[in-house]
């Protein structure tokens, strides 16, 4: 009977998750990456929450939507054309350090930092951002910048100067912050499709 019991929660659970993702954009599940489960913050991440206070906050989810992507499309843009790539281990001599980007540069994850923050600046709730680990289409880690729009996850990336539909980027999406929680990781284990190109 308990196993039972168990099924009808876990259930319910899911229902209630399908539910609100359609309550939030009218469109089918596939259009958000699918949280999994709790997650450990990739190596890293663990000081950002500490450091910059606002990449791990929350509140209201207020509307975001078309023009919402058109402010991120210049932000991606910009930011894109203004920072260097460079290592960490070129940089700071450590294999990974997430920060955002110095006057040398950064890499993928100081990318999205960045974006982040000037999203946030231009108004869009803290936690419709999210940073995410990905494998890009070469099976490489790298660090993407998850916009949790009314109408889908859209992605942001130093490696591609337009603003894709997550299924659009060909990437395989490992983990991401908690859009309920920022300050949390959670699974999402996921392919996106082939992709296109920058």
């Amino acid at each position: 009977m308990r196993p039972f019991r168990t099924l009808i929660v876990a259930a319910a659970i899911v229902m209630a998750f399908a539910g609100s993702a359609l309550a939030i954009d009218g469109a089918g599940n596939d259009a958000f990456l699918p949280m999994k489960r709790a997650a450990p913050a990739p190596t890293g991440a663990s000081v950002i929450c500490r450091v910059y206070d606002w990449a791990c906050a929350s509140g209201a989810m207020t509307p975001a939507g078309a023009d919402v992507l058109k402010v991120a499309a210049k932000v991606n843009m910009a930011a894109n054309a203004a920072v260097r790539p460079i290592s960490d281990q070129s940089q700071f001599s450590v294999a990974e350090r997430w920060s955002l980007p110095t006057e040398r540069g950064g890499d993928c994850e100081d990318y999205a930092l960045l974006k982040k923050q000037q999203l946030i600046a231009a108004g869009v709730a803290p936690n419709r951002l999210l940073v995410a680990v990905v494998l890009d289409r070469k099976r490489q880690p790298h660090a993407v910048l998850v916009l949790r729009s009314d109408m889908g996850d859209f992605v942001l990336d130093n490696l591609n100067k337009r603003v894709l539909p997550w299924q659009k980027t060909g990437y395989a999406f490992l983990r991401m912050q908690d859009p309920r929680d920022p300050t949390r990781w959670v699974a999402v284990m996921v392919q996106a499709e082939a992709g296109l190109s920058s």
